[in-house]
């Protein structure tokens, strides 16, 4: 039996087939996961967008030198554990010197804004909302307590990703064929296709994330280093890594450089104000539009309003891989209902 229309259809005696049996099955349990175990699904599709990345890497490293995929993907993990022990053995102290200074400034800036704001009654009203004492009441024990411990549980979140990504990496067959298995024998081409297609989205998504995280990186650091602002190779790393989140991620990249130059003035705030801005619209407006014609485009709207719910419903790990995610859907909604439904309506032949 082929597969070219519907996915669902009856059985001989009128009731749901294997195939719609199948399909309903999985799409129950992603949607049970969604509702019940959020977090763990998001982390689950974060371990699986890194081992796409390792995996194409090592497959693009393993048709240069003609060695299979998995030869591939270890020699690109070795080479990136060399490439981040040699950095780290040059860089690491002035890294961490400059770390240990952006936490010892931002104090410093944020008391200086206040000071400032203080000035005008429109900062005295704000600062009264935010009284000390609130932040040294008893409640500030447990939210303490509560923040150690979500670093220990982001600390493990992080090991089972990296777990995930390996061995999705290394071995992607394995969970291919068992997610294929998941459906009816006349349905696994057609999800295979789906799935291949939906991969290949993901790629192109990460390659095009990475150039554009990369320029504004290289780009931020070398302005503010230029104008003389502090601890610049951190901030541009900073930028660099808070790009994987369009949109809302510059934003947040700024607020610390722009702490750091309120000591020096106006005219210090401005420039690096104007730097932020002008890397961001030289990443919106030339390298995104460029590494995405070839790559893939997402409509801007779309994205933000994505970012919204995604980060409402999940916090910062939905707003993070809210841009994936839509990404997805988006081919997957392509592939399984634009095509294979809209575009296969019967067109009934006007009369004459």
């Amino acid at each position: 039996m082929t597969v070219k229309h519907d996915l669902l259809r009856l059985g001989p005696t009128g009731g749901p087939d294997r195939r719609q049996m199948s399909v309903a099955l999985v799409c129950l349990v992603i949607g049970a996961l969604l509702i019940f175990l959020p977090g763990t699904l998001l982390m689950v599709f974060a371990g699986v967008l890194l081992a796409i990345l390792v995996r194409s890497s090592g497959a693009w490293i393993g048709a240069r030198l003609s060695v299979g995929p998995t030869w591939g993907v270890a020699i690109f993990l070795l080479a990136v554990l060399l490439v981040l022990a040699a950095g780290g053995t040059a860089a690491a102290p002035a890294i961490s010197q400059q770390i240990d200074e952006l936490w010892r400034q931002i104090p410093d800036a944020v008391e200086n804004l206040r000071s400032r704001a203080e000035e005008y009654a429109w900062g005295r009203e704000l600062i009264d909302h935010v009284s000390e004492d609130s932040l040294w009441t008893s409640a500030s024990g447990g939210a303490a307590t509560q923040a150690l411990g979500s670093a220990f549980g982001y600390l493990g979140n992080t090991v089972l990703l990296i777990f995930i990504a390996l061995y999705g990496a290394f071995d992607p067959h394995t969970y291919r064929k068992g997610f294929l298995k998941l459906f009816a024998p006349s349905l696994r081409d057609k999800v295979a296709h789906v799935l291949s297609r939906s991969v290949g989205q993901l790629e192109s998504w990460l390659s095009a994330q990475l150039i554009s995280m990369t320029v504004v990186g290289v780009l931020t650091g070398l302005g503010l280093w230029l104008i003389g602002i502090p601890l610049a190779l951190v901030l541009g790393l900073l930028a660099g890594l808070l790009a994987f989140i369009p949109n809302i991620g510059p934003v947040l990249a700024a607020t610390p450089g722009l702490l750091l130059a309120l000591p020096g003035g106006t005219n210090s705030v401005l420039m690096v104000l104007g730097i932020y801005l002008a890397v961001q619209a030289l990443e919106s407006y030339v390298v995104t539009p460029i590494v995405q014609r070839q790559k893939v485009s997402l409509p801007p709207v779309l994205v933000i309003c994505s970012q919204l719910a995604f980060g409402a419903l999940f916090g910062l790990i939905g707003l993070a891989l809210a841009t994936p995610l839509i990404a997805l859907v988006l081919q997957l909604v392509d592939d399984l209902y634009v095509n294979d439904y809209l575009e296969q309506e019967t067109r009934v032949p006007r009369a004459h």
